[in-house]
């Protein structure tokens, strides 16, 4: 890496600093520029049904080179990337931004995001463009591409690309992820440990194989037997009653619940006393509300393959019990990393066996799991995690085990707190969204963090309705939590100190 970057950097005075037009006859290794052009400010549109995050996200832009380019690290790799540079008032800094799902695109509004800030900032759509994940059938590369190289390939030419516009490198570079992008995010880290000085890493989707075999227990629990599915119509009662057995354990009723692992809620509570009603549930979906706060477990040996929901969650069960079929981004990785068959009936799949040949086909491609991080600490890397106690799709307990597996690897929590810090959002759900304050600023911590050598200890999160904050809380890092002073309003963060 080291060497690309220095004969980029000797070559590139061939190039005017910020020079967009000429980047496209630039020369790069197993990877093409097929576009270069400036962007007025203000006048980027998205690709249709790829607008991003609201209708103005665009708008505010400022003027960017964009930079399009294909990388083909092998024979049958098609990896798409973008490179957005701003054209005045770059930071110095370049900011690799992950995916979700399948990915499949490009991520439009969080280069958009990135690029506002005064960072050069790029995506990978990881080298596919389909929405599921039929494109692993008879492309093994393109698994491959989509489950780490693609990211990397990503990060070691964008850099280059960044250089070659500026006339000099980056003097950082950041990740920034949720979500599948949270599982890239350590991905990079265990094996590729200097690509990167910061990472942030959202509620990972990791690992994935055991998020396929969850998804998989859950369906098999709701959705197999029609008389155990329970009505979308039912999750606000029951989250009702999660909130009213378990929200003031914290010594605050404020419709949260800082931490649910203490919540002891059995949905039995809610069993109907005969027939079937709205504010109750039959015996069938009892037993199907209660597989949502169990693990996935192999059936002939209990051995946990995947940790549990928590309560608190139940208003985003739809996305996982909402129709008569399964989600989709667990079922294709059993369809088709797993069984190789577009026709697989997720109702055979066997808990005993299929849990074995299921880790076993993704090979540790896409799991990232490793503990030991010693590479990417050893260059004074940080690593920030966060996830939402109410997280629909990811259980948060995928964070917390793994930054525990971390600290113990590491020598424990206070070995490697200046280098690593979790933090845990009570009623947020996946990524985003949810009754809790669920917008904060992970970047600026990063920021500071990677920068001034200040590890963040709280990160200000609001809650908006109707576009109006109308609550505000610390988020602590990990082990503290947000306390009430015992005066002043439950909706101003100022009310709150980390203990």
């Amino acid at each position: 890496m080291f060497v690309r970057l220095s004969a980029l950097i000797f070559a590139s005075v061939a190039y005017a600093a910020g020079s967009c037009d000429n980047l496209s006859s630039l020369k790069l290794d197993d990877a093409t520029i097929t576009s270069a052009q400036i962007v007025a400010a203000g006048t980027f549109s998205a690709p249709s049904g790829r607008a991003g995050r609201g209708p103005n996200v665009y708008q505010t832009l400022p003027a960017f080179c964009r930079v399009q380019a294909t990388l083909t690290p092998t024979s049958d790799s098609d990896i798409k990337v973008e490179v957005w540079l701003p054209v005045s008032g770059w930071n110095n800094k370049y900011l690799a931004v992950g995916n979700g799902g399948w990915a499949g695109t490009i991520s439009y509004a969080d280069l958009a995001d990135g690029v506002s800030r005064g960072y050069a900032t790029s995506s990978t759509d990881t080298g596919h463009a389909t929405a599921g994940g039929s494109f692993v059938l008879g492309h093994p590369e393109k698994f491959i591409d989509f489950a780490w190289r693609s990211e990397h390939e990503m990060a070691v030419q964008s850099k280059l690309i960044v250089a070659a516009m500026y006339g000099t490198p980056a003097t950082y570079s950041y990740w920034k992820g949720c979500s599948t992008g949270g599982r890239q995010a350590m991905k990079e880290i265990q094996v590729f440990p200097n690509d990167f000085d910061g990472v942030i890493a959202g509620a990972q989707a990791n690992p994935r194989t055991g998020l396929a075999l969850l998804q998989a227990s859950v369906a098999f629990a709701a959705l197999k037997d029609p008389a155990s599915r329970i009505p979308v119509s039912k999750f606000p009662m029951i989250h009702e009653a999660v909130l009213n057995a378990c929200d003031a354990l914290d010594g605050l009723k404020d419709g949260l619940i800082q931490d649910p692992r203490k919540c002891k809620f059995d949905p039995k509570v809610l069993e109907c006393k005969a027939g079937d009603a709205a504010n109750c549930l039959t015996a069938g979906q009892v037993l199907a509300a209660r597989k949502m706060y169990e693990p996935a477990r192999n059936v002939r040996t209990g051995k946990a393959v995947s940790p549990a929901f928590t309560p608190g969650n139940e208003l985003g069960w739809g996305v996982l019990l909402g129709g008569p079929e399964p989600n989709s981004l667990g079922m294709d990785q059993l369809k088709y990393v797993v069984f190789k068959d577009p026709k697989w009936d997720w109702r055979t799949f066997d808990f005993d066996k299929d849990i074995d040949r299921t880790i076993q086909a993704d090979d540790g491609l896409t799991d990232a799991r490793n503990p030991d991080i010693k590479p990417f600490l050893a260059h004074n890397g940080k690593l920030l995690l966060y996830h939402g106690w109410s997280d629909q799709l990811v259980p948060t307990e995928t964070t917390i085990s793994y930054y525990e597996d971390v600290a113990e690897k590491m020598g424990g929590v206070f070995k490697v707190d200046q280098q690593v810090r979790m933090f845990l959002v009570p009623g947020m759900g996946h990524c985003g969204g949810g009754d809790g304050p669920n917008t904060f600023d992970t970047l600026s911590a990063l920021d500071q963090w990677v920068e001034k050598g200040t590890p963040p200890e709280k990160m200000i999160a609001s809650h908006s309705t109707a576009g109006k904050i109308d609550r505000t809380r610390p988020l602590c890092a990990y082990p503290k939590v947000a306390t009430y002073t015992g005066s002043g309003s439950i909706d101003d963060a100022a009310n709150f100190v980390c203990k």
